[in-house]
């Protein structure tokens, strides 16, 4: 399929064109997975088509003042109804892979009791339209859209939410598993812990550590239950995991006090997510810290045995890092910006030799579990990108950041790191949760006007570096 290259909307004259990065990236073979990907609050729509229910996010999204601009997910990218014209679009970018979210209260309303057909043949189609574009599906059973219904009677602080969630990844696996080999149970359970039930920036917008701290435990064992749940109806080929977004930290200083610090930030940033999974045991050191603040992790007898199955790959998100310096107490952390690294729209600061360091460090310090990068990308201010006479998109910034950040995996295999594929988030521009739609990371513009979808520069880079490092 060829791809309509149209400008959105309205735009200055185009800049005199850029070099664009070498689409050769040292250290990635021909076997190595391209891909992008998407989750199903951020472009589906259709919130309360056919039988689905309330997410926690179409609660949040309607609280005056939680979200920028008071945006919320209605009808985001109108995905839902648009489906088979975003896998063409997606088809004519040649990548390997998608990766997709599952709407749980659209697949299982409330959360509990029997699925719902007509939620479920939305995956079926969007399945069967991938496969038959030659693109592999990868679905993830949990990207934040907890059923309202259990968030009212606890939601993932309470140990009931972990074994709904259960029931729901075998109704997924049995209904899909028959043709998408590759399942993530969970998306970053910090973000759904720490976001959502400590900070309260994102859904259900709570502020209570303690909860904060039982829910990291219960989505560890919604995890551990969920793929034995997989396991126990889906061929024997699948391939299960978990995508984690451990924190990449560095100390602001040789100090010992900046070297606790760092290492403060680390256990509640990575290790009290990586242990569990892929030990079976909490890091003491976190522990510890935890009873200096009055809080416990919920662990009863065999959670950890559930919790740590083992997996066949593991998920990895990264956008940044961070430099962090002792506070004004002990156990508490400072961050240290770096004036020195240019900062995305969001704004990140972008240091692509942090995905280096910490790919290069799983696997040393876990080794045996095959990664993949499941996110990477970057939100620039698109208002300012123009077009050029051929109606592309310039959006150097993202090209160049991509660009740069597969090479840090490129430098990461080369190191030894099991990296096996790249997914760029995100495919199109969408709803960016607490930000709205005002922060843009998609390779593909989206008019929201219009839902007209327009390939970046970005998009097409992508395209051909998935082509000529397959040796095609």
């Amino acid at each position: 399929m060829s791809i309509e290259l149209q400008p959105p909307g309205a735009r200055r004259p185009a800049p005199p064109p850029q070099p664009l990065p070498d689409p050769r990236i040292p250290g990635l073979t021909a076997d190595f997975v391209w891909g992008t990907a998407t989750s199903a609050y951020q472009i589906e729509g259709a919130v309360d088509a056919d039988g689905r229910t309330p997410s926690i996010w179409d609660t949040f999204s309607h609280t005056p003042g939680a979200i920028d601009n008071d945006d919320h997910g209605d009808v985001a990218c109108d995905h839902y109804h648009r489906m088979p014209d975003d896998v063409a679009l997606l088809a004519g970018l040649g990548l390997d892979a998608y990766r997709f979210s599952l709407s749980w209260p659209r697949v299982q309303p409330g959360g509990s009791g029997p699925a719902n057909a007509k939620g479920l043949d939305f995956y079926d189609r969007l399945v069967d339209e991938l496969l038959a574009r030659g693109i592999t599906p990868w679905a993830t059973l949990y990207h934040w859209d907890l059923p309202q219904e259990l968030e009212d009677r606890g939601g993932w602080p309470a140990r009931d939410t972990a074994l709904r969630f259960a029931d729901y990844a075998e109704i997924a696996a049995a209904r899909l598993g028959d043709r998408v080999r590759h399942w993530i149970t969970l998306n970053e359970p910090f973000c759904s812990a720490m976001l959502g039930y400590h900070v309260g920036c994102h859904a259900p917008g709570r502020q209570d550590f303690q909860a904060a701290v039982r829910a990291v435990h219960h989505l560890h064992l919604a995890h551990g239950l969920a793929v034995q749940r997989i396991r126990s109806v889906a061929p024997a080929s699948a391939q299960v995991g978990i995508t984690l977004n451990p924190a990449q930290v560095y100390a602001a200083s040789e100090d010992p006090a900046d070297r606790a610090a760092a290492r403060s930030a680390d256990g509640m940033g990575a290790r009290i997510y990586l242990d569990p999974v892929l030990r079976g045991e909490y890091p003491r050191d976190v522990v510890e810290e935890l009873a200096r603040h009055g809080v416990t992790l919920p662990v009863e007898p065999d959670d950890l045995a559930d919790i740590a199955q083992p997996l066949d790959f593991l998920g990895v998100n990264y956008y940044f890092s961070d430099v962090v310096a002792a506070g004004e107490e002990p156990e508490r952390t400072r961050r240290v910006p770096q004036p020195d690294r240019p900062v995305t729209a969001m704004p990140w600061e972008v240091f692509p030799q942090g995905m280096t360091d910490l790919l290069t460090r799983i696997s040393r310090d876990y080794p045996g579990i095959p990664l993949y990068v499941t996110e990477n990308g970057a939100a620039f201010d698109d208002g300012a990108c123009d077009a050029d006479e051929g109606g592309r998109v310039q959006d150097h910034h993202r090209t160049a950041y991509l660009a740069d950040h597969l090479a840090a995996v490129g430098r990461a295999r080369e190191a030894g790191a099991d990296v096996r594929g790249f997914f760029a988030w995100s495919l199109m521009d969408n709803f960016e949760w607490a930000y709205g739609y005002d922060k843009r990371f998609g390779i593909v513009h989206v008019d929201y006007r219009t839902q007209r979808r327009t390939p970046k520069q970005s998009a097409l880079w992508l395209r051909d570096a998935a082509s000529v490092n397959r040796g095609k």
